[in-house]
């Protein structure tokens, strides 16, 4: 390349035959300072129209390909990798033949000589030049702003930062409660920090949620353990050599390791201001972004337009048609934006559009539902909708928006108008499909990719038979998701719902996996945590939802026993406080008997703890246990204590674990028993107990066919005979009893304990989450049970060796970790996950 005049080099044939080295003056130079998201977009939008009369020179600031900074909070929450948020990845670059500068940004631009240089020296010229370097943080001026571990949210290298600072443990402060601060919040939260918000107005988020959806949005934050200041003023950031805190201006202190500033932005304008462009908040373009000097544009978070400076991603789709059009003579010029922000909230589903700030004239319509959390706010005038907030249920966004930007009289509507665009057509209740079938082709679905109605339709009626398939091809629903519903329903009603692709039956709505895939994966993967699971198996949602995020943290204690930490937080409510839940509120406590024995020792510390308690009843159980109930939350731990005082730990009555081993009192005292039941059951119950099944388990061992103990409707079941042991599998009670599957006899003791092992592990390895034994062998056959556990007798002893070395991390009495102080917090484990 010629750097003064950025001609591109060709090779031609000379005179003699030769090849020589020359210039072609027939293709235009794009000179792009700027890497992200608007400037790579536009070159997206001036390839697709004329990409044969251009090449292209992308300068960036940072290392990486362009990708989605919308996208850094789920990275930094674990959701996400960067890989997964890239946008154009290098074989973009390449196949477009661009040239990619990274890590030397330019640092001055002489518009006489039509060149830019850059931070290393390297000159470029260019027939137009594009300046896209969108906006910078603000940092507060106040003291120690500029002390090592003060930071603001950008960009990769900060989410770097603060991954190392979670790494390393402490608490955050994120000043600023605008959606950068909320989502940095969040993530920091997710990766172990304390962290403590703190906001100088009254609301947050005050640009988007009115007061009342703001409150609704901290007293949320709150529940999940964040600490929410609002009106908090920022005095100084102390520290000696390093941040240790934050002071406010009425004299509290808040400690910190991590300081984020996520304050708000401003249109990044050094470049432009010292090469003499016309400035004002931004850099000022006209309707196709053309700066003061005709041959600079200038699009994004930068530029000015008709006064208005815009930070939302919509806006900068419609400036980069625009801006491709005008460069290749087509005329759409940009006419501003209205906009709207449809936006998940640290999980919170959130949607404002317009002004929604009232005033003389205005009316509200207002819907509150405080038992599902929504809110949802109308802003009429003059019969016209001028502004709205949804919390909690942002489904008809879209459609409240649409109404806005056209300017619909609502007279007709308006008793109906707060209840949704479903209920507005048909007077009542109505099919949600409806609202969408209802939305004109030039409603927009996707606001992050810019996509309308029109454009998901036509991409599905051109073959897009899939969620997935859309998503590739016009990039609906591949940001955020917040749209993915809405896509879904438009794929249905296009093609039909029997139509639509649909591999097997997923996990849940977070994910295109089934239960099987996953295990598959997380085996083959080696993955070791939740987040990475949603990272590489391409969750849709941030956080997986009460389905998911349980499976999950199973299958991973399962395949990495002793390596993955059992997350607390992904059990139901019952697993974590380690007692069942009642309908009045109370808990019921039930010690553990093993193989159904008891001693005057326990059945003392029981009436103890009845009478100290006040227990209102104790029932003997089905599997020979004494359920105490009507114990308070508040009373747990301490009677936890005084049952383990008397050498009694956790029953599990409340897990998807080992339940109960029945037995009868065999040879030992009954005229009919042929073994000794009783022992074998206490020796199987100690071998087996503490141990995370995918659904509860129960075991029995009857001294003889007489079957006292109910062997053959048990998980796993013995009947004992002359000869030695008949064993039983896939037995259960309840509402549809199913008896047992004989799986073989065996003749003594330590080949019962070895087949009972090596089944529980095969149950544990292939079960899906939640399937009791009964339906998952009815799904896989009996015959698959067999061959796994007596046609290869080595298979059989891996899967008990397994089963042995999972046992060797999962033994110990929660309910004596919680008296000791391990989980030292119970009150922080109280609400239920479901």
């Amino acid at each position: 390349m010629d750097l003064q005049t950025g001609l591109e080099p060709a090779l031609l044939v000379d005179g003699d035959g030769d090849l020589a080295l020359a210039t072609r003056p027939d293709r235009r130079h794009l000179v792009v300072i700027g890497n992200g998201m608007a400037g790579c977009r536009a070159v997206e939008e001036l390839l697709a129209r004329d990409g044969g009369n251009w090449r292209v020179t992308i300068f960036g600031a940072e290392p990486h390909v362009n990708y989605n900074r919308i996208m850094l909070s789920p990275v930094l929450a674990g959701e996400k990798s960067f890989d997964e948020i890239v946008i154009n990845p290098r074989d973009w670059y390449d196949d477009n033949a661009i040239d990619l500068v990274t890590s030397d940004p330019v640092i001055a631009i002489d518009r006489d000589a039509r060149t830019v240089i850059s931070r290393s020296g390297r000159t470029v010229g260019y027939d137009r030049l594009l300046i896209a370097t969108g906006s910078d943080p603000f940092i507060i001026p106040v003291p120690g702003h500029d002390l090592p571990g003060v930071i603001s949210f950008r960009d990769m290298n900060d989410v770097d930062t603060m991954l190392a600072a979670s790494a390393a443990g402490g608490s955050a402060v994120v000043i600023g409660g605008g959606l950068l601060g909320l989502e940095a919040a969040h993530g920091l939260a997710l990766r172990g920090m304390q962290v403590t918000v703190l906001h100088l107005m009254p609301t947050l988020m005050e640009r988007q949620l009115d007061e009342a959806a703001g409150w609704l949005l901290k007293s949320a934050l709150e529940a999940r353990g964040q600490v929410v200041l609002t009106g908090a003023d920022t005095a100084a950031i102390y520290g000696e050599g390093r941040v240790e805190g934050v002071r406010l201006k009425d004299g509290r202190e808040i400690p910190a390791s991590l300081v984020v500033m996520a304050v708000g932005i401003r249109p990044a304008v050094k470049l432009a201001r010292e090469c003499g462009l016309a400035v004002g908040r931004g850099i000022q373009v006209d309707d196709h972004m053309v700066t003061s000097d005709a041959n600079v544009l200038a699009v994004g978070e930068c530029v000015e337009h008709d006064g208005q400076v815009y930070g939302l991603v919509a806006p900068l789709w419609d400036m980069c048609r625009s801006l491709a059009d005008g460069l290749i003579g087509t005329t759409n010029p940009y006419r501003g934006s209205v906009t709207s922000t449809k936006l998940k909230v640290s999980g919170i589903d959130v949607f404002s559009a317009g002004d929604f700030s009232g005033g003389e004239g205005c009316e509200d319509i207002v819907l509150r539902d405080a038992a599902r959390g929504i809110y949802k706010r109308v802003v009429l005038r003059a019969d016209r909708v001028i502004g709205a907030v949804l919390y909690g249920d942002t489904a008809d966004g879209s459609w409240y928006f649409d109404l806005l930007k056209k300017g619909t009289d609502i007279a007709d509507l308006r008793d109906v108008l707060i209840y949704g665009q479903a209920f507005a057509a048909g007077g009542g209740p109505a099919d949600p499909s409806a609202a969408v079938a209802a939305l004109p082709a030039d409603a927009e679905i996707c606001g992050c990719n810019g996509v309308t109605k029109g454009q998901v339709v036509d991409c599905i009626e051109a073959g897009a038979a899939s969620l997935d398939a859309v998503r590739q091809t016009c990039k609906a629903s591949a940001s955020c998701g917040s749209c993915t519903g809405l896509v879904e329903t438009l794929l249905a009603l296009t093609l039909g719902a029997d139509a639509v692709e649909s591999g097997p039956k997923t996990m849940c709505g977070c994910t295109s996996f089934g239960h099987d895939d996953v295990r598959r994966e997380i085996v083959a993967q080696g993955m070791r945590s939740i987040p990475e699971v949603m990272q590489l198996l391409h969750w849709s949602t941030p956080d997986g939802c009460s389905s998911c995020r349980p499976a999950l943290n199973y299958y991973l204690l399962c395949a990495a026993p002793g390596e993955y930490r059992d997350d607390q937080q992904s059990r139901f409510v019952n697993e974590r406080l380690h007692a069942n839940i009642q309908k009045d509120g109370t808990y019921s406590v039930v010690p553990r008997m093993w193989g159904g024995l008891t001693n005057p020792r326990e059945l003392r510390a029981i009436a103890d703890v009845v009478e100290k308690y006040e227990a209102p009843m104790v029932k003997v159980t089905g599997g020979q246990r004494l359920d105490i109930f009507g114990i308070k939350k508040e009373d747990l731990t301490a009677v936890w204590a005084d049952l383990n005082a008397a050498g009694m730990v956790s029953g599990h009555a409340y897990g998807k674990a080992l339940r109960t081993v029945k037995t009868c009192v065999g040879s030992e005292w009954c005229r009919f028993g042929t073994q000794d039941s009783t022992g074998l059951g206490v020796t199987i119950e100690r071998l087996s107990w503490g141990s995370w099944m995918p659904h509860k388990f129960k075991i029995a061992v009857s001294g003889c066919p007489r079957n006292c103990a109910e062997a053959t409707i048990k998980d796993f079941g013995i009947i004992c005979v002359d000869s030695g042991y008949e064993l039983h599998v896939g037995g259960n009670g309840g509402i549809k009893v199913r008896v047992t599957d004989l799986l073989c006899k065996v003749t003594t003791e330590a080949e019962v304990l070895e087949h009972c092992a090596a089944f529980i592990q095969l149950y544990r390895e292939k079960a899906r989450y939640l399937e009791r034994t009964a339906p998952w062998i009815e799904r896989v056959g009996l015959g698959y049970i067999q061959d796994c556990l007596l046609t290869d007798p080595a298979e059989r002893v891996a899967l008990a060796e397994r089963f042995h070395h999972s046992q060797s991390f999962s033994q110990d009495d929660p309910w004596q970790q919680r008296v000791a102080g391990s989980d030292a917090d119970l009150h922080q484990q109280l609400e239920p996950a479901e």
